[in-house]
């Protein structure tokens, strides 16, 4: 077991994106690369378009697999309002945020709580705080569902999950699916 790592990953999505797809598909990824792992998920309203997220903790041996608000390495979003929550909440100074460009207007921002959130207001933001965004969208998908695939993709191909490969994420996808709808996740990920 490799103990060299220690890596706290918050996921955010809406209700029906995808997140606890994702986040199983990368417990068991960081497993294939011989690290140990927890993971939590929460769901809050996701039936009804709510927030949805995950935490996972790599290296960690024990204690709460919930992370702290401030202390994420990394934040991955498949929305543009949970992106912006998430790196205002829970990413420390110096992280890095994945998100999936699109906009699924949440709740707050259907009833006129929230404001629509933009690439601008996401970038100021980090800017403010030292953080690395990576902004990743596709328009080529097979099934809009897949935007959780799209977004490990290219997060895999730019290197931001610290200790996996794109052979360990192949691998948890065969794990978690067959036949079309494992060559189509395959297909998105595209590791040659």
């Amino acid at each position: 077991m490799n103990e060299d790592l220690r890596f706290n990953i918050y996921m955010s999505g809406v209700g029906g994106q995808g997140i606890g797809i994702l986040s199983e598909v990368l417990i068991r990824s960081y497993d294939n690369a011989g690290y140990l792992v927890k993971g939590v998920d929460t769901h809050g309203l996701a039936q009804r378009g709510g927030m949805v997220e995950s935490h996972l903790r790599v290296g960690c041996t024990g204690g709460n697999p919930l992370i702290e608000p401030g202390k994420a390495d990394l934040a991955v979003s498949l929305e543009r309002t949970e992106a912006y929550r998430a790196m205002s909440r829970y990413l420390r100074k110096g992280g890095v945020l994945v998100y999936y460009n699109t906009l699924w207007q949440t709740l707050g921002v259907r009833m006129g709580e929230d404001e629509e959130i933009t690439e601008e207001m996401i970038k100021s933001e980090a800017d403010l705080r030292d953080i690395r965004v990576y902004e990743i969208f596709s328009d080529r998908l097979p099934d809009i569902r897949m935007q959780n695939i799209a977004l490990l993709s290219g997060a895999v191909r730019e290197n931001v999950f610290t200790g996996i490969s794109c052979t360990d994420v192949a691998s948890a996808l065969r794990d978690l699916f067959s036949g079309a709808m494992l060559e189509q996740n395959l297909d998105i990920l595209n590791c040659g």
